[in-house]
């Protein structure tokens, strides 16, 4: 059989790509792009059957780039989230797209609640205090986490890993999910916001979620922890919820813009922890996502379905075009 069209995006040198490819050797045939930009991507698509996609939301497949791709069968992504790709194009076109589900969950889990004993007990403060000759034990005024109420907003694998982390330390846990659920954890958004000393947001970002955690809803004194996409949480009122005072802290490993600019207001606040969207880039999680990626290839060239799609698309991956020059 002819070898597979495989255009590899991830900003890797081709011989590390060749290296992380080799077992499926002469299955595939890989190429990257001439240039990482639009039109090296354009250029570099009429003959792919494979996408490999691009974990950095560089280089994407949006309706343009599906177009220009008629060759193309699935499209892989070494990563949870799938931000930029056209899932509708794809579906429309035949093509499915898969993520790596699972891989990061408890690394972004155990994440969020770093940073929320992090922020909880102070220790930027405590460091920076010290370090600049400064013993401020009495004025640091930490707080519990034991019997604090965390609202984790979503319940997919990172929500759900949350939950179970921060109730096997003591803490009052609810969450909101899009699907409804008999559960007694399971609340509406307001009253998490309102009546949570820590959020955790660990919600894909859709048209349905964008902006829908209000720093301005929330307790007053509470703290904001987001793993999630940084247009989940409402920029302007989580600026606003900061110089009011309404927040005494936040956590953000996500933005709307990444990396952070360097002239963003969120810079300016000390009880704010930036972190540069590592929460799920653990050693461990690496060693995941390769097997996860590698098992899905595999399946393509050896004709089984793959899994983690997630635009609606059968998971058995058939070419569209047979090389005569193989018969």
């Amino acid at each position: 059989m002819t070898a597979w069209n495989l255009l590899a995006l991830p900003p890797l040198p081709e011989e590390a790509m060749r290296g992380l490819l080799g077992s499926l050797g002469d299955r595939v045939s890989l190429r990257l792009p001439a240039r990482r930009d639009r039109e090296g991507l354009l250029a570099a698509l009429p003959e792919a059957e494979i996408v490999l996609g691009d974990w950095t939301g560089t280089l994407v497949m949006d309706a343009e780039a599906v177009a220009a791709a008629p060759r193309l069968a699935f499209v892989q992504q070494p990563s949870v989230g799938v931000d930029g790709h056209d899932l509708d194009a794809l579906a429309a076109a035949g093509v499915p797209l898969a993520n790596t589900p699972g891989v990061s969950a408890v690394a972004v889990a155990e994440w969020c609640l770093a940073a929320t004993l992090a922020l909880l007990r102070k220790l930027a403060a405590g460091d920076a205090a010290v370090r600049a000759g400064e013993w401020p034990q009495q004025s640091l005024r930490p707080r519990d986490l034991h019997g604090s109420r965390i609202g984790v907003v979503g319940y997919g694998p990172i929500g759900a890993a949350c939950v179970r982390m921060f109730r096997a330390l003591g803490c009052e846990v609810s969450y909101w999910t899009r699907t409804p659920r008999e559960d007694p954890g399971r609340t509406d958004l307001d009253t998490l916001l309102a009546g949570s000393d820590v959020v955790v947001v660990a919600v894909a970002l859709a048209d349905e979620t964008r902006g829908i955690v209000d720093p301005r809803r929330m307790k007053p004194g509470s703290l904001l922890v987001n793993a999630a996409r940084g247009p989940v949480v409402d920029g302007e009122g989580l600026l606003t919820a900061l110089r009011e005072g309404r927040l005494e802290g936040a956590a953000l490993d996500v933005f709307d813009a990444e990396p952070l600019p360097s002239g963003d207001p969120i810079r300016a606040f000390p009880q704010v922890l930036l972190s540069p969207h590592v929460a799920g880039v653990t050693s461990g999680v690496t060693v995941r996502l390769i097997g996860a990626v590698l098992a899905n290839l595999t399946a393509v060239v050896e004709g089984r379905p793959v899994d983690g799609v997630v635009n609606g698309v059968s998971p058995q991956v058939g070419r569209k075009f047979t090389d005569t020059r193989a018969i």
